[in-house]
């Protein structure tokens, strides 16, 4: 037995990055998973056809989080192919490196409404859907406690969604259900690397007390431990899985 045979998890965001990594490792140990995406529907269905090669089941569902219709339509599709949704990992976000400044209205919308009113709107589907004894875990970052210039619209977005955590956990605990946020460090993906030097990724890897860039299969370990029994006593806290960058 896998420790999560017979779960259901949604992965936002899951075609590619820490998302991708999630999506296999979750399949990996026994989960059913739902591979959302937004655009690059080839990757995700090579993300299907990975978890397929280990012997789980997939499926790819195209949904923008930012439209409170189509996040309807994600669960409507999910539970629909699956029968149930254990497991929901708000893992979609976009970036904006810019001087408060200089942010437009246009970049503040489009950013919050991925970051924040995507997750918002996944978590309230879960907490009316979600199966008893379920796991939501929703991804923050580290960087809200740093203060990096040019990174406000960003860590606005984050802080946004660590409190939303901490709320949801007291509203749907009495179902079992516990709710968490991780938030990573820098992490080698293409993401982190939008905009970035070799030598910006070199000065951020030494930060970290380990002294090097998380990988995407590092977040994947704490995610798969959040949703398993083992993490059945932890909820409305903040992991920062990060190597010791703070």
């Amino acid at each position: 037995m896998k420790r999560l045979d017979g779960k259901v998890a949604l992965v936002t965001g899951s075609s590619r990055g820490i998302g991708r990594a999630i999506a296999v490792r979750l399949a990996g140990d026994g989960a059913a998973v739902v591979v959302n995406y937004a655009g690059n529907a080839e990757a995700a269905d090579a993300v299907v056809g990975e978890v397929e090669a280990l012997g789980g089941r997939a499926v790819a569902v195209k949904a923008d989080v930012a439209s409170v219709a189509e996040v309807a339509r994600l669960f409507d599709e999910a539970i629909g192919h699956f029968g149930k949704l254990d497991i929901l990992v708000n893992n979609a976000g976009v970036i904006l490196y810019k001087p408060l400044a200089d942010v437009t209205e246009a970049e503040f919308d489009r950013i919050f409404a991925v970051n924040v009113k995507g997750t918002f709107f996944c978590c309230q589907q879960a907490a009316r859907r979600l199966a008893y004894g379920g796991r939501i875990v929703n991804f923050s970052s580290s960087t809200t406690a740093l203060m990096l210039p040019t990174y406000s619209t960003y860590v606005a977005t984050k802080g946004a969604v660590e409190q939303l955590t901490h709320v949801l956990a007291k509203e749907v605990g009495s179902r079992g259900i516990t709710v968490n946020v991780v938030s990573p460090g820098p992490t080698d993906t293409e993401l982190f690397g939008q905009g970035k030097t070799e030598e910006d990724k070199r000065r951020f890897a030494q930060m970290a007390a380990l002294g090097r860039l998380g990988q995407p299969g590092d977040l994947a370990d704490v995610v798969a431990f959040l949703a398993s029994d083992e993490a059945r006593w932890i909820s409305g806290q903040n992991i920062r899985a990060n190597g010791g960058l703070i």
